[in-house]
């Protein structure tokens, strides 16, 4: 009885507790150098941190204190293929479904000497010194090996998204003057359609032992393990990097236009690598890793660096493998997660809405007790997360976990214990419910490509959402005035403006485009330089930032009214009927309209239940009494998201198809592309209007 009671009154006491302290401080005021502004820095840390390794300045040499201490340890791990099969719908689509077994690991110790061998075999192949290297192809082994030999070479690698377009991969490609490509099979031949516009490239490294034919005669191309084996015959010795020098040229996806190439020093990469280990509680060798985002994403780069510094486990996965119901995993067998079963990941918003949605509908099948149960569930978490002493503490939430979330969590491998969060705003509701249902904190950062993720970062025992965080410990962060925006570090209650991030982590500026650069980047009369990221935010007074806005997303409606296109989109994204959505203002109307990719299953579940027959989702997209009920669900989103009537789209266009990085309609993070949007649905755009 004695133990029930306790159970009943240490959560009242720790509630007690904590409602009762102060608001923990983050980040404190900082005097920093360049335009005036109202700067904060990481509370912890009195200046910008550079590594958090004594001696080490590059990734090349942190790669290697690694591996010799750990040795004997798994590193790196990817599945075995057992089987691939094409489903067949009964509208005549086909899928291509995979059976995949275990994961097979290379240690520490096997990783090093697979990086010194590929470094090795490059130079036999004639990859000389101050030449380029370029790796095109999805997140796998091969990558991270690669990209380790080309650090250990001193050679800069040029790191290009496999979903992009033939024009930017053509830009990238050329503008560096690549010498040497690594690319898997998959990737070789859509380079064949664009080979004889690329003059430099001299070698070809196919990532998969069978090379298509269709590239034979234009490049003579060498298997990755032709050259590893090569290496391992004719060693030659290392050619170390130090911290000034360029490790990668990152050419982001671009939201707008041609992508722009990033230039990132091993000195850049290594502070936000240094920084982020700070912020992760009990970071280490017993952590394991699910890696599936692009890693010619400065977001996975990083992360998997981080795990490798700390002596932890990198399992490869894919988006479309990540969980038993993944759409490239065959029925009845396990996906990347439950195999892994991680206790870190990293995710962008979009996964995490489908997440979470994916959850939803599951729920809303079963019905019945199933959905009341778990209705409950959640709003008592709810409410006890939000600091209630009437929501469920102690046993209650031990209970709760037991019946209910612990089959949630499964999805995921069952034993994550941090999520971290970036490249765009994370929902609050999405965050409130992947920190329910998988019992996991999410660390959400803000950062960029041009500051190498470095920025800010949410820690663990912050529970706000909608923020993100205080400035990392190798970032200052400076809000300076916009009064065009009205935007001003005067404003109360908060000072606000534009961000500008300043630190050992903000990069050297665009490869060969020097007007961009001196556009966006600053060196202050002390050194230090800084990033001009065009997104607004406004600084809490616990040192956090919230980012509010962006300069380049705010258009004027007829009535003078100003609409943050971003902030409205975020918003109206957890509409249930959302897939993906697209908001668009004009100057010279007095109301917005948008685009929504709508939710398949979502969509026709509805139809089953009203009795409206359709011959397919396209068509069901163009019903009238489809377009009024999803209209119906946004105003009704937008109602609680508390957003003003100028900023409700007044009319949308339903689109059936998703928007996918291969149609170009978003980048490989996932963001929108609204320049090539607006081009794609110009017609429709016009008949909103119009209508």
């Amino acid at each position: 009885m004695n133990g029930y009671i306790v159970g009943a009154i240490v959560p009242i006491v720790l509630v007690l507790l904590r409602n009762s302290k102060r608001v923990k401080k983050r980040g404190v005021l900082v005097d920093v150098g360049g335009e005036p502004g109202y700067a904060i820095r990481n509370i912890r840390f009195p200046f910008p941190l550079e590594t958090a390794w004594e001696g080490l300045s590059t990734l090349a040499e942190l790669f290697e204190q690694s591996c010799k201490q750990n040795s004997n340890k798994s590193l790196l791990g990817t599945r075995k293929l057992i089987s691939s099969e094409v489903e067949v719908t009964e509208d005549g689509r086909s899928f291509e479904k995979l059976h995949y077994g275990e994961y097979v690991w290379l240690t520490y110790a096997e990783a090093f000497a697979a990086v010194c061998y590929f470094a090795s075999g490059l130079v036999q192949l004639g990859h000389r010194k101050g030449e380029r290297v370029a790796i095109f192809a999805d997140t796998r082994e091969e990558w991270f090996i690669a990209l380790q030999a080309c650090f250990r070479r001193n050679v800069t690698v040029v790191t290009i998204y496999a979903s992009l377009g033939e024009e930017a991969l053509c830009h990238s490609l050329n503008e560096t003057e690549v010498t040497t490509l690594i690319c898997g099979a998959k990737e070789l031949k859509k380079l064949v359609n664009i080979s004889g516009q690329l003059d430099k490239i001299k070698h070809v490294i196919c990532m998969d032992d069978e090379i298509p034919t269709a590239v034979s005669g234009r490049w003579a191309v060498t298997s990755f393990a032709d050259v590893q084996r090569t290496g391992y015959e004719n060693p030659v010795d290392a050619d170390l990097p130090i911290a000034a020098d360029v490790a990668v040229i990152m050419y982001t996806s671009g939201s707008t236009g041609l992508p722009k190439g990033v230039m990132l020093t091993h000195g850049n990469i290594l502070a936000t690598v240094a920084a982020v280990k700070t912020i992760i509680p009990g970071i280490g060798s017993k952590d394991v890793y699910l890696a599936y985002l692009p890693l010619a994403h400065i977001l996975e780069l990083a992360a998997e660096h981080l795990i490798v510094a700390v002596g932890g486990i990198l399992g490869y996965g894919s988006p479309l493998t990540l969980t038993d119901t993944s759409s490239k995993i065959k029925p009845g067998t396990k996906g990347d997660a439950s195999v892994l079963a991680p206790t870190l990941m990293a995710a962008v918003p979009a996964i995490l809405d489908r997440v979470r949605d994916g959850v939803r509908k599951k729920v809303d099948a079963k019905g019945g007790l199933s959905k009341k149960l778990f209705d409950l569930a959640y709003s008592r978490r709810l409410s006890a997360i939000n600091g209630s002493w009437f929501g469920a503490w102690g046993l209650e939430k031990y209970l709760w976990d037991l019946l209910v979330f612990k089959k949630v969590r499964a999805i995921l491998g069952g034993r994550l214990r941090f999520l971290l969060s970036g490249g765009a705003p994370l929902s609050p509701d999405t965050q409130r419910f992947i920190n329910i249902c998988f019992g996991t904190p999410i660390g959400q950062g803000y950062g960029l490509t041009e500051t190498c993720a470095g920025g800010t970062f949410s820690e663990v025992d912050d529970t706000s959402v909608g923020r993100v965080g205080a400035p990392l410990p190798c970032s200052f962060i400076k809000l300076v005035d916009w009064p065009k925006g009205g935007y001003l570090t005067s404003n109360s209650p908060m000072p606000r403006g534009e961000i500008l991030i300043g630190g050992p982590n903000v990069t050297l500026g665009y490869f060969k485009n020097e007007e961009k650069t001196k556009e966006s980047y600053r060196v202050d009369e002390r050194g230090v330089r800084w990033f001009c990221t065009g997104d607004i935010g406004q600084f809490h007074s616990d040192g956090c930032l919230e980012i509010i806005d962006r300069k380049k997303d705010i258009v004027k409606l007829q009535h003078g009214e100003y609409v943050s296109l971003g902030k409205v989109e975020t918003a109206l994204s957890i509409c249930p009927y959302v897939d993906n959505i697209m908001l668009h203002a004009d100057p010279f109307h007095s109301f917005c309209v948008a685009l929504v990719v709508a939710s398949q299953q979502m969509v026709e579940d509805w139809a089953s239940k009203q009795g409206i027959t359709f011959t397919d989702f396209a068509d069901l997209c163009e019903k009238e009494e489809t377009i009024k009920e999803v209209h119906s669900s946004l105003a009704q989103t937008a109602k609680k998201s508390r957003l003003e009537k100028f900023e409700i789209p007044a009319k949308i266009k339903l689109i059936s198809s998703p928007w996918t990085p291969e149609s170009g309609l978003v980048t490989a993070a996932l963001k929108i592309k609204r320049e090539a949007i607006r081009r794609a649905f110009s017609e429709d755009l016009a008949k909103l209007y119009a209508s």
